[in-house]
């Protein structure tokens, strides 16, 4: 009976303890725009790639390595496309392609983490384009927190890509005139820790 009351009272004690110690909590950063881009990237007949990147975006990170658990929100405005060509970034607006005057940003939301020791390898969450929400998942290229000298605070962020399918979100321009269905998205990001 000594012994049962013991190792009652060991493991009250145990439980007592894991109770009171600080939980593991989830800590805040906001995008850097300065150092956040997203770029994507369309064959053009197999002779070369067109690229344009949005100048305007805004979102927030929360994420706990030792949890690995996360989430992010970025924000796109779809207006703000940049291909360093204005007829074509005025193109690229259009009802053909982004539709910008009717859906002024897109948005993904992503609370799936995946972390490969304490570096994030994966982001899944949902990308609203042209009032359709479907998955994705954003694939980590590299991923890194640092000191910034600078700022005297924790920089985290990476290079991550995905590739979509666009005619799932309605966008078909082209498909006829054998432009690729498949969009590379690359997202180049850095978030200052609050």
């Amino acid at each position: 009976m000594r012994k049962t009351t013991s190792t009652l009272a060991a493991a009250s004690l145990a439980l007592a303890a894991a109770l009171a110690a600080p939980a593991a909590h989830a800590a805040d950063y906001a995008i850097d725009p300065t150092h956040t881009f997203v770029t994507f990237e369309i064959d053009h007949f197999g002779t070369s790639t067109n690229r344009a990147r949005f100048d305007k975006k805004e979102g927030t990170v929360s994420f706990d390595r030792a949890a690995k658990t996360g989430k992010v929100e970025i924000t796109i405005d779809t207006t703000s496309v940049n291909s360093g060509t204005p007829p074509f970034n005025k193109h690229l607006q259009s009802a053909d392609i982004l539709n910008a005057e009717k859906y002024p940003t897109a948005k993904f939301v992503g609370d799936k983490f995946v972390f490969n020791g304490d570096k994030v390898a994966e982001v899944s969450g949902n990308l609203t384009l042209l009032d359709k929400t479907l998955p994705v998942t954003l694939k980590a290229n590299k991923f890194n927190c640092y000191q910034n000298p600078m700022l005297k605070r924790e920089v985290c962020g990476g290079d991550f890509e995905t590739t979509l399918t666009r005619s799932q979100f309605g966008v078909t321009y082209g498909l006829n005139y054998g432009f690729s269905d498949n969009v590379r998205l690359v997202i180049q990001v850095e978030a200052v820790k609050q």
